[in-house]
């Protein structure tokens, strides 16, 4: 505890230091090379402290904060497995930053605000009271903030920042609230007097909405998701895989910390109503990513679809261990856990990926990409990795999470409840449906921005990053491979907060098979093993390339690529991403995003170009915000008159106001 504090302490000294740019030449190196030791000190200690078998609880009181109130964090098995992730994610982050800052128009302005960023959510992963959580969720909030404005003479930028700003002050009060409920009469604001002292029935149900709400909202959870894809694209790329893989875990925990250690014994339809939330989350997302031209904005709404992937399992868990089954409980919850770390990884990956094509091209239209394959070999192969792992194909992280989390979906039927067991069928097959779409949309983005010819003169003079921004993109491409070939080391290190949060572990059933072969227990499930698939494959393509060279011909012949048919040369000829979302898009986006094809053919002799123009509308603006806007605004325009009363009308209020408080005490007697 002792260190990460120094850890955190350091970050904040290199947010100073991040202001003296003007005087200090070098303040680039300095802070991120030092974020990069620093959170590679930090992620490095509580990955020892994991594998060691991490079920000790370090607390550390502070004599900061309130008048005669202390500052308490406290280090557990939970805390320990949302560190690794931050803090590798940040460590990997300071590392790109380090070289694709250069080429970003005003890096002086990110300094300041990226090692706070990471304080601020290293503060929150450790806070064991309220005031230490808050005061650190808002400082990870309004430092974010300060970084999507980065680039803030652009008008959609600081659009962003406002959207983001509105719905981060929205989270923050929906959990000060929750704090309220959990800590009651007594007024306990640690966490160990709101676990001494868990509210009833239908105050936690209240509590748990609130958390629902305010996670949810910082998570991206369907409706509260509008600010991801407006601040993630906004943010330099290193600071986007950050929000996007790192923060938005940040929320996760919070939803664990209150849902399975604060608010006390789970009701089962909390779980419910998470994983139905989850569901939906995840099949939106995804949807709406495969109908993105934009990179940055395609990665975005890919992170909404793993959101609700995680949040699924999270649900599926609390519904579990509500039930009294405790091993699936433990199954589900390692899965959404496996997740999070995963999707930190592969969201690196591919946020820098985006970066580093950014840097080369200039372009993040897909439409205005393709054939960087051969241009940059090298970022090429790490964004395939990712793209294969976060579409869950094995032997890679992502399936290993998604087969559990489906291990878990079909013990459905073991439960009591028929309306959870026809709720299970009908997640089931909402997290198949978004599984087989990620795919889709990963085949899209990888095909059109790395496949066929070059679109546009910017993708035709593309040379591969540096070699800085290509180890930061490099290494968590090889722990996906890592964790997917040998997924029971990233498991063992779950373990303990596996056992803290549903009380049993994964493993504590039995029949897990040894290192090679993963089986949630004997009693379910089937087995799978990530290091015979890895060694098949290998197997099968060293044959295939064998064979091939042996018996066909050892020529390569090169030829025009995805022509369909044709032998026109000209890239415009290619399949492009619209056309490659065209039939999902027909499909699925007409009656949820009200989808709209335009098609404007000049008449036989006209020499103007046809025209295709698409228009589509997010449901969560049209139905939820703008009605609450509108509404605000008008009680706004009602409150405004209050500034013009008179005297005798302010007494008035006064009066009557102070009446009614009193009769509301008097009732409450």
């Amino acid at each position: 505890m002792a260190f990460i504090s120094l850890c955190i302490a350091a970050m904040l000294l290199l947010g100073i230091v991040g202001t003296t740019r003007s005087w200090l030449s070098r303040a680039h190196e300095v802070v991120h090379g030092g974020m990069a030791l620093v959170c590679g000190g930090a992620a490095l200690a509580v990955l020892l402290r994991l594998a060691a078998g991490g079920t000790e609880v370090d607390v550390l009181v502070l004599p900061i904060g309130l008048p005669w109130l202390n500052a308490s964090l406290r280090l557990d098995a939970l805390s320990a497995v949302f560190l690794l992730a931050v803090n590798l994610g940040g460590c990997l982050a300071a590392v790109f930053g380090w070289s694709y800052a250069r080429h970003e128009a005003e890096p002086a302005r990110v300094l300041p605000f990226f090692p706070l960023f990471l304080a601020g959510m290293n503060l929150v992963l450790v806070a064991d009271d309220a005031f230490v959580f808050l005061m650190a969720w808002e400082f990870m909030s309004l430092s974010s903030w300060l970084l999507v404005l980065a680039s803030h003479r652009e008008a959609e930028t600081r659009r962003a920042a406002y959207v983001y700003l509105v719905m981060a002050s929205f989270g923050t009060a929906c959990l000060l609230l929750a704090f309220g409920i959990l800590a009651g009469e007594a007024g306990g604001y640690g966490f160990d007097a709101i676990r001494a002292h868990p509210p009833g029935a239908v105050s936690a149900s209240f509590a748990a909405l609130l958390v629902l709400l305010g996670a949810g909202s910082k998570a991206g959870l369907v409706p509260l998701h509008v600010w991801l894809p407006l601040a993630h694209p906004a943010a330099p790329s290193h600071i986007s895989a950050l929000m996007s893989g790192v923060m938005t875990k940040v929320a996760i925990y919070g939803l664990i910390r209150f849902l399975f250690d604060l608010v006390g014994e789970p009701l089962w339809w909390w779980g419910g109503v998470l994983a139905v939330v989850g569901a939906v989350t995840a099949v939106v997302g995804v949807l709406y990513a495969l109908m993105q031209d934009d990179v940055k904005k395609l990665l975005a709404y890919s992170t909404v679809e793993n959101i609700g992937v995680i949040v699924i399992g999270l649900g599926l868990a609390l519904v579990f261990k509500a039930s009294g089954v405790p091993a699936l409980a433990a199954l589900a919850m390692t899965a959404a856990m496996l997740h999070v770390l995963n999707h930190a990884l592969f969201k690196c990956i591919l946020f820098f990926g985006a970066g580093a094509v950014l840097t080369a091209t200039g372009e993040r239209d897909l439409d205005r990409l393709g054939g960087l394959i051969h241009r940059m070999p090298a970022t090429a192969l790490f964004c395939l990795v990712g793209a294969a792992a976060i579409s869950a194909l094995p032997p890679l992280n992502g399936f290993v999470a998604e087969w559990m989390l489906f291990q878990a979906v079909l013990n459905g039927p073991l439960l009591e409840q028929w309306e959870l067991k026809i709720g299970f069928a009908v997640i089931g097959a909402l997290l198949a449906l978004s599984t087989a779409l990620a795919a889709a949309c990963f085949v899209r983005f990888y095909g059109i921005a790395f496949l066929g010819r070059a679109r546009s003169p910017q993708a035709e003079q593309a040379r591969e990053v540096d070699t800085v921004m290509l180890s930061a993109i490099a290494v968590p491409a090889v722990l996906c491979a890592v964790i997917g070939v040998l997924p029971k080391l990233a498991i063992s290190m779950i373990e303990p907060a596996n056992r803290l949060t549903t009380g049993e572990g994964m493993f504590d059933a039995g029949g897990h098979g040894g290192w090679v072969w993963l089986a949630p227990a004997s009693a379910f499930g089937n087995s799978y093993s990530g290091f015979m698939m890895f060694m098949t494959i290998l197997i099968l393509t060293t044959l295939a390339v064998f064979m091939i060279h042996r018996y066909a011909s050892n020529r390569v012949r090169r030829s025009i690529p995805w022509a369909c048919g044709f032998t026109d040369p000209a890239p415009l000829g290619q399949y492009s991403a619209s056309s490659f979302a065209q039939p999902l898009r027909r499909v699925f986006a007409d009656q949820i995003f009200g989808a709209r094809e335009v098609v404007d053919m000049p008449a036989p002799g006209e020499t103007r170009p046809a025209r295709f123009t698409l228009e589509m509308r997010d449901p969560a603006w049209d139905r939820l915000f703008t009605p609450v806007v509108r509404l605000v605004g008008w009680v706004a325009d009602r409150v405004d008159n209050l500034q013009f009363l008179t005297i005798r009308q302010y007494l008035s209020m006064m009066f009557f106001a102070l009446v009614v408080l009193l009769v509301m005490v008097a009732v409450s007697q």
